[in-house]
């Protein structure tokens, strides 16, 4: 028997590397190399093609297909606004997220809305039997009288069916246990994922059949499987979720057919997920407005505001290297806004500091600053803030306040709830929202709006 051969290829990049390295040598990225199988048995296949004429055509005579791209609503408002408006004819989409975080759930239930709307789904597990998709069914209540399923990891049989039924939507789940037989090595490696995501992509520009594939994330919280992944679909939907939150977050990473960073809101109920269409209310009904160390923010996801609560504890003076422990928000940020503090005369560089976003959401955007430095100084000084004033802005290095995009739409959404008070940057322009606005242009003016300045 002739010795196994090995190659090493690196799950970012997919960098060939000729022995196993710390560092892939390509992107940098440090142990990302893994070891793969070698089979050097000559396999004959033929190249397939996305179209049926191979020739080039001039861009003015390419068919207008009906007028345009087609849309199809899944019948889930959230998944329909992350996607843009719905799942385009002939779209590869890819959902990614954490193992029980609900992503079977909710492309199952996607599935059912697709069949009582007319349109025929092929739904495909290599994870599950067809009974046991039948009793995860059964539970959610889904009747899926269009919905047919599929229990196989072959990829070239998953083709030969999907090209006989000829249904409108697939669902692959997941990408990760779906294997080509042409390649030697096991399913869930580097060049099978590569693989079976180039021929999900062909099938889907070829018939026109929209798939959705779902992928695993690993411990460092990306998609397994090489960069080159999300290069191929059309779409990268991240679904999130944390185990002491029944809220859950599907967010667009990518997506070629419609602005990126759209923000879909679920709940984990007992009978599947629940749709969140307003998300600010979900995210504000359990706050303690009596409380110090807490702020409201106007955000922004994609082309929908969000307010959201901010919460800060500060420590006690201590000898020791104090704590700094974020939770929703970066970290670095968080920092810097806290050496911010200081030179206005709240230091807690000797105090342990925690900046929370609560409700399980993340806040990465610059337009956060305001709440956060408005959070730690109530914590820091014990004083409550007024519960119907809300912030967003961002902080320079020097304490400038700097406008950020979209100010009428954070306006309109902190009115439509209520708050009566708006701290933003003074070139924000926020129209006629018909509640108090406070223009401020550095931290100081930020404190003593909120009367947080010395006394």
């Amino acid at each position: 028997m002739s010795k196994p051969k090995f190659r090493y290829l690196c799950r970012e990049c997919a960098h060939e590397s000729a022995k196993w390295v710390g560092r892939c040598p390509s992107c940098k990225a440090w142990n990302s190399i893994e070891e793969e199988a070698v089979d050097d048995r000559p396999v004959k296949r033929a190249a397939p093609s996305l179209s049926i004429d191979d020739r080039p055509v001039r861009l003015p005579d390419v068919p207008a297909s009906g007028g345009g791209e087609v849309r199809v609503r899944t019948g889930l408002g959230e998944l329909d606004n992350v996607l843009g408006g719905g799942l385009v004819a002939g779209s590869l989409v890819l959902v990614g997220g954490d193992p029980g975080v609900g992503k079977s759930t909710l492309l199952l239930m996607a599935a059912d809305r697709f069949g009582k709307r007319g349109l025929d789904v092929l739904y495909v597990s290599g994870e599950e039997s067809v009974r046991q998709i039948h009793l995860r069914a059964k539970r959610l209540g889904v009747e899926g009288e269009r919905v047919h399923l599929l229990a196989h990891t072959d990829m070239t049989h998953i083709d030969k069916i999907a090209r006989e039924l000829n249904p409108a939507v697939i669902v692959i789940d997941s990408v990760q246990t779906v294997h080509v037989p042409h390649v030697g090595s096991i399913p869930g490696s580097i060049t099978q994922v590569r693989e079976v995501a180039h021929a999900a992509m062909v099938l889907a520009k070829s018939t026109g059949i929209s798939i959705l594939l779902v992928g695993h994330v690993t411990k460092s919280g990306d998609l397994a499987g090489p960069k080159v992944l999300e290069h191929v679909v059309d779409t990268v939907l991240h679904f999130e979720g944390d185990d002491r939150s029944s809220l859950r977050v599907l967010r667009a990473v990518k997506n070629r057919f419609g602005p990126a960073g759209e923000l879909g809101v679920f709940e984990m109920v007992e009978d599947g997920l629940a749709e969140v269409p307003d998300a600010s209310a979900r995210l504000l009904r359990e706050r303690d407005e009596g409380a110090p160390g807490t702020a409201v923010v106007c955000t922004t996801e994609g082309s929908r505001a969000l307010l959201a609560e901010v919460q800060a504890l500060v420590g006690r003076p201590s000898p020791a290297t104090p704590a700094r422990t974020c939770i929703g928000i970066d970290r670095n940020r968080v920092l810097m806004l806290a050496a911010i503090l200081g030179k206005v005369g709240l230091a807690v560089h000797d105090r342990d500091l925690f900046v929370n976003a609560a409700g399980g959401v993340r806040l990465e955007e610059p337009a956060v600053d305001l709440g956060i430095v408005a959070a730690a100084a109530s914590a820091l000084l014990d004083r409550p803030l007024d519960p119907r004033t809300a912030l967003f802005g961002e902080l320079g290095l020097v304490g400038e306040v700097r406008a950020v995009p979209h100010a009428r739409l954070r306006a309109r959404e902190a009115a439509r709830h209520g708050f009566r008070r708006l701290v933003v940057p003074a070139g924000a322009d926020v129209g006629d929202v018909g509640i108090d606005v406070v223009r401020v242009r550095t931290v100081r003016d930020v404190l003593d709006a909120l009367g947080l300045g010395r006394s």
